[in-house]
């Protein structure tokens, strides 16, 4: 959706990251930051979104503020459904297949109550009303899956049949280099088959990766509503 729309920005907690306050990750395109400080998922953004401003700060008033300051004119709050205080359209992805179980945190999978659904602007369901399409990028003969996403097991359905074993490690883990080659060594491995969320953080390693590039088709109505809410923001009382 960023891509859609000049001066762009992304503003997100950055959870795990091992550092505090308000930091721009990158200025279209320009990586000012060290993936420690920006965490994952800024990252991630950082490298994916060549004319976006990145920005990581817990207080999302300030960052919003801090991305109008640098020119941006459409802001995207990554995680932001629970701000009500802010003005905003709300976006809710909704699986294809619902959890069985209902409660929240700690004792369920949804950070809200599953009757909060109908404060959000649009609900988007996986599988009508976006996609998501898999490639793998560099595949070789014998790949290890590592990956420290939350919920592995979605990955299962695109992963190819040459993938001789999968290794998790607890969401926005540090990779270590050293327990990689050690893996790698372990299983007879040829590369490692990872995210581009978790690739950010084993580039510098020098390591063989096999990358699962995710892509994500939208439907034409979802891109219609968000269209029409950036065309007519300010003036709709």
């Amino acid at each position: 959706m960023a891509k859609r729309y000049e001066n762009s920005a992304i503003i997100l907690r950055g959870y795990k990251r091992k550092s505090k306050g308000l930091l721009v990750i990158s200025k279209k395109g320009e990586i000012l930051e060290n993936i420690e400080r920006s965490g994952d998922e800024a990252m991630l953004y950082a490298k994916s979104l060549p004319n976006s401003y990145v920005i990581v700060c817990e207080d999302r008033i300030k960052g919003i503020e801090k991305a109008k300051e640098m020119g941006a004119k459409v802001i995207f709050l990554d995680d932001g459904f629970n701000k009500a205080k802010i003005k905003k359209l709300d976006i809710l992805l909704e699986p294809s297949k619902p959890y069985k179980n209902p409660f929240c945190l700690p004792s369920g999978p949804y950070k809200e109550p599953k009757s909060f659904k109908k404060y959000a602007d649009i609900v988007a369901i996986e599988g009508k009303d976006f996609k998501r399409e898999v490639k793998i990028e560099n595949p070789t003969d014998r790949m290890i899956l590592i990956t420290a996403i939350s919920k592995p097991k979605r990955l299962d359905p695109y992963l190819p049949k040459n993938t001789i074993t999968k290794i998790y490690f607890p969401d926005h883990y540090s990779f270590d280099k050293k327990e990689l080659q050690q893996l790698i060594r372990k299983y007879n491995a040829t590369s490692i088959l990872t995210t581009e969320k978790d690739a950010v953080k084993m580039e510098n390693f020098a390591l063989n990766l096999s990358l699962l590039k995710l892509s994500i088709k939208i439907e034409e109505p979802i891109l219609k509503k968000c269209d029409n809410f950036v065309d007519n923001f300010g003036k709709i009382p």
